[in-house]
């Protein structure tokens, strides 16, 4: 007969020993912490019979925790952890290894709070690797193809996007080498890019490849025992479908694309992966989101410098400025103005994606206030443009793409 608390425990214990992390996403990301911090405690032992083993173990759950939460401090102990894991290499492939996890935390770090340098810093990290083993081989490649596909995102070029997408085809023909969480964040990566170049050139081909991994995605990851990876997929397929639908101006499509993003909400709660809850939150958002969902959205990502943070704290700003708009409120414009400055003027405002995000606010609090004052605001094209190129200096496109929707229809809108 099955023991629950016992049973469990063993079934627990056994699962700390596989190479296989996809069981982290049974459990919320406390209880995440929690196993980083004994995995380094373990590592760190004198008696430690694996030293590396466990500093790598230990850099790779410190850098779910710091996906899930967006904790800059969790990013640095798993920063740290492989820092000890590159001293306890005993052979080539070792080494390899370390430098692979170094260069995945630097991409993390990217995809967090921007800065194109952390690219750099990734790719140099796996430069010029010898690898022993055929599954640490295909491990560089894949964060090779992962880190080439966000430059050219960046870069925009339809060529380095096809140069991407051919070294991310190359990784996943060896995704059978790869631990199976990794094989599932390349084929993640995959999909994201030919989504965004199938409907940048409206390419049917490339649509038809996003669509197929993330179908591959969705049938492969049980609600039961993938939960994270399933509700990922189903959130980058809605924003697919939103998208297409926002080109072919179709209602079925639009409604499609809602269902594929609720259905990406029921997979977890809040608290087991706030800025998995955030992103599907922030990509689902509309006019009609309750200011009370994003406040709690915002207070999930309140890192200081936190790319998904700050767009939750533009979007926030921008319903609480419509709302008081549509009820005529000038009053509470202006309580909403010092609000912003406050901040501008406080701790945080050395972050610079933080302080784009207060741009964009402001300068949309300023034309709702001209609009119901019938005076001309000053400065909003400036605020905009500023808040546009330092965007675009750290990386984060999506911020930028906020500024320019901000942007007064008679101003010329930058390409």
């Amino acid at each position: 007969m099955f023991e629950f608390g016992r049973d469990l425990r063993k079934l627990f214990e056994k699962a700390r020993e596989s190479e296989d992390l996809g069981w982290l996403e049974l459990i919320s990301a406390d209880l995440v912490q929690t196993e980083a911090r004994r995995e380094g405690v373990e590592a760190g032992r004198v008696s430690a019979a694996r030293p590396f083993d466990g500093w790598m173990r230990s850099a790779a759950l410190w850098r779910e925790h710091a996906r899930r939460t967006g904790s800059r401090a969790s990013l640095e102990r798993a920063a740290s952890a492989a820092s000890d894991a590159a001293r306890h290499t005993t052979s080539l492939d070792q080494t390899a290894a370390a430098a692979i996890e170094s260069g995945a935390i630097h991409l993390l770090r990217y995809d967090l709070f921007g800065g194109p340098a952390a690219l750099t810093a990734a790719l140099s990290d796996i430069q010029s690797l010898t690898c022993e083993k055929a599954a640490t081989r295909s491990g560089a490649a894949a964060l090779h193809a992962r880190l080439s596909a966000r430059k050219a995102r960046l870069s925009g070029e339809t060529n380095a996007l096809m140069d991407a997408g051919a070294l991310m085809d190359a990784a996943l023909h060896d995704a059978r080498l790869l631990p199976p969480t990794l094989a599932d964040e390349l084929r993640l990566d995959r999909a994201a890019l030919s989504l965004e170049a199938g409907v940048r050139r409206r390419d049917a081909r490339m649509l038809d490849q996003a669509g197929r991994d993330l179908r591959t995605l969705i049938e492969a990851a049980s609600p039961d025992q993938r939960p994270l990876t399933r509700a990922r997929a189903l959130a980058l397929a809605g924003a697919g479908m939103a998208a297409l639908a926002a080109l072919a101006k179709d209602e079925a499509a639009v409604a499609q694309g809602r269902a594929l993003f609720e259905a990406a909400a029921d997979q977890f709660t809040p608290d087991h992966s706030p800025l998995d809850w955030a992103t599907v939150l922030l990509a689902s958002a509309g006019a009609d989101t309750p200011l009370l969902t994003l406040a709690q959205a915002e207070a999930l990502t309140r890192e200081p410098g936190l790319l998904l943070g700050a767009l939750v704290r533009e979007r926030r700003l921008t319903a609480e400025v419509a709302l008081s708009e549509a009820m005529g409120d000038v009053q509470g414009l202006n309580g909403l103005e010092a609000v912003v400055r406050r901040r501008l003027s406080g701790p945080d405002r050395t972050q610079p994606l933080d302080w784009a995000a207060d741009q964009i606010g402001m300068a949309r609090l300023f034309m709702a206030r001209g609009r119901l004052t019938r005076t001309q605001p000053r400065a909003v094209g400036l605020m905009l443009a500023e808040a546009i190129e330092t965007a675009r200096e750290l990386g984060a496109p999506a911020l930028m793409d906020r500024a320019v929707l901000a942007m007064p229809e008679p101003m010329a809108r930058p390409a």
